[in-house]
């Protein structure tokens, strides 16, 4: 009769990839929900999911590098953002079934967070920054070429919510969250006009326009992706 494998071993054969250090697995499945105390978030996948999230922008920058030797550094940031988004991890989570192995909090579950794009999106980093704890930077790297190389070789989505992609470009680049200001606002009050720029360190402020808040941030967002080479402009609607 043969041996039934537990369930983290199933979640091990689904990921092809075997931890010597169980306890790492663990770590990187269990939500902040799920432990308790003052220590909670350090016995949470949270600490795991801040060194994953640095591990993929490097494995998948160095994989981006050797795959498009014709691309400038434009490209090559477009395709990073697109390949680290919050969106691509939480699809490799789903690939990898993970929901049953969460170790959520009643509350989480009875919420759907199974489901949640962004804990699938979390556990995924965290799972690769437990991998690269088990076997170093060589095993996370061959990891995520197997999660990765597929997508990395699809056409680039086009970029329809600029703050995310900025944002998304800034942290690959150890950077702080954009910060946007109002230079000013103009008419009347049903029919307002606001110019808004957006600040990076290091980088020169970029301004945008728009009837509301939101879209002149939008609007700055794509102008600064625009000046860094990211993205090409973005079409109008006809």
């Amino acid at each position: 009769m043969s041996r039934k494998r537990d369930p983290l071993e199933q979640f091990e054969a689904s990921i092809g990839y075997a931890f010597a250090d169980r306890s790492l697995l663990e770590l990187a499945l269990t939500h902040v929900s799920a432990a308790s105390g003052a220590r909670a978030r350090l016995e949470s996948y949270q600490r795991l999911e801040f060194l994953g999230d640095h591990v993929l922008g490097l494995a998948v920058s160095a994989m981006l590098y050797r795959a498009f030797p014709d691309a400038d550094e434009g490209e090559l940031s477009q395709r990073l953002a697109d390949l680290v988004r919050k969106e691509s991890c939480a699809e490799v989570a789903q690939e990898w079934q993970v929901g049953p192995h969460m170790r959520l909090g009643p509350g989480e579950v009875q919420t759907g967070g199974r489901r949640k794009a962004a804990i699938l999106a979390n556990i995924c980093e965290s799972v690769i920054g437990a991998v690269f704890l088990d076997g170093g930077y060589a095993a996370a790297e061959t990891f995520i070429e197997r999660h990765w190389s597929k997508r990395m070789l699809s056409p680039v989505v086009p970029v329809r919510d600029p703050k995310s992609a900025l944002q998304e470009w800034a942290q690959a680049r150890g950077l702080p969250p954009p910060a946007y200001r109002v230079v000013e606002r103009v008419g009347p009050d049903h029919s307002p006009r606001f110019t808004i720029a957006v600040e990076l360190p290091g980088l020169p402020a970029v301004e945008g326009g728009g009837s509301s808040k939101r879209l002149a941030e939008q609007s700055a967002a794509e102008e600064f992706l625009v000046r860094q080479g990211v993205i090409s402009r973005m079409p109008t609607d006809a």
